[in-house]
């Protein structure tokens, strides 16, 4: 066996013996899965357990995005037509991997943003559960070119703040830049919606680029970028085609998790996180890497 693999073992031992201890969370969770809560938390035990716990339990408080993911519902079909999510093929040279997000229909009246938060995470779960090779960060991308003042009217602002805390408090990757690109002369009052739910430090990352400005390729190399954005890393369709196959192709497992990874919250230890109760949630309960 590569001594890689056998590191890998000896540094899951600990985190799979607490799982098996803890009556309230599930035990059967991949390898690779908290392989990336040991990486993005530091290969912190205290903030690995927190962690687990806080990604469960958010799940958990929210049945709205996170159960009856089926992807070859209507719902979850068209947000995908709707919706460009595009991990992209290739990572920087600092091994960071790179997303694109945009609305790519102007008519909102076939948006729903429930709907596109959840498929959002079937994506994230997709990518969690299945890709070994573990990006040293992550580089959002969100492409505001089909957003307008009326696209607030179709946020639910209850939703946002647990997407918001979910992937910045739970989640298990390590946030590196965040930008916006093609932002309107009203950026600030779309961004003002998203402020009360944003940690110091990832508001520190963000950065916004207005519409026909070479200002992300500062940070992020336009060859890695979609074809339609001018980079070589494929068409738009090609990569979204392919990521909607791979979700397609884990809908069994989709269909199961509502049940495998169901959280019993009273079974929970005294001695557990309890504050890790999204209801008690005031702040952090662990440092972000960020550089």
């Amino acid at each position: 066996m590569p001594d890689q693999e056998v590191e890998w073992n000896t540094a899951l031992v600990p985190i799979k013996d607490w799982l098996s201890k803890q009556p309230h969370l599930p035990n059967d969770v991949e390898d690779v899965l908290l392989r990336r809560f040991y990486t993005s938390c530091g290969q912190s035990m205290e903030r690995v357990k927190r962690t687990i716990d806080l990604f469960f339990t958010m799940r958990s408080t929210a049945p709205e995005l996170f159960l009856q993911r089926d992807p070859w519902s209507s719902e979850i079909r068209r947000a995908f037509e709707v919706t460009d999510m595009l991990p992209l093929p290739n990572k920087t040279k600092e091994n960071y991997k790179i997303f694109i997000y945009r609305l790519n229909n102007p008519d909102y009246d076939l948006f729903n943003f429930i709907d596109a938060v959840k498929t959002f995470f079937m994506l994230a779960d997709t990518r969690l559960t299945e890709e070994d090779d573990i990006p040293s960060g992550e580089i959002p991308i969100f492409d505001s070119a089909n957003i307008t003042l009326k696209f607030i009217g179709k946020i639910n602002l209850s939703v946002l703040r647990k997407y918001m805390l979910y992937t910045q408090e739970a989640i298990p990757i390590r946030l590196k830049q965040v930008h916006v690109i093609n932002t309107p002369a009203y950026i600030g009052k779309l961004f003002a919606l998203c402020k009360p739910f944003l940690k110091t430090e990832v508001a520190k990352l963000i950065k916004f680029h207005e519409p026909n400005s070479d200002t992300l390729y500062q940070d992020v190399p336009q060859d890695l970028l979609p074809t339609e954005y001018g980079g070589k890393a494929g068409s738009i369709d090609q990569i979204k085609r392919y990521w909607i196959k791979r979700v397609e192709a884990k809908r069994d497992w989709f269909l199961a998790n509502d049940k495998n990874w169901a959280l019993d919250e009273g079974l929970r230890p005294n001695d557990s996180h309890n504050e890790n109760q999204v209801k008690d949630l005031p702040g952090s309960f662990r440092s972000l890497a960020f550089d």
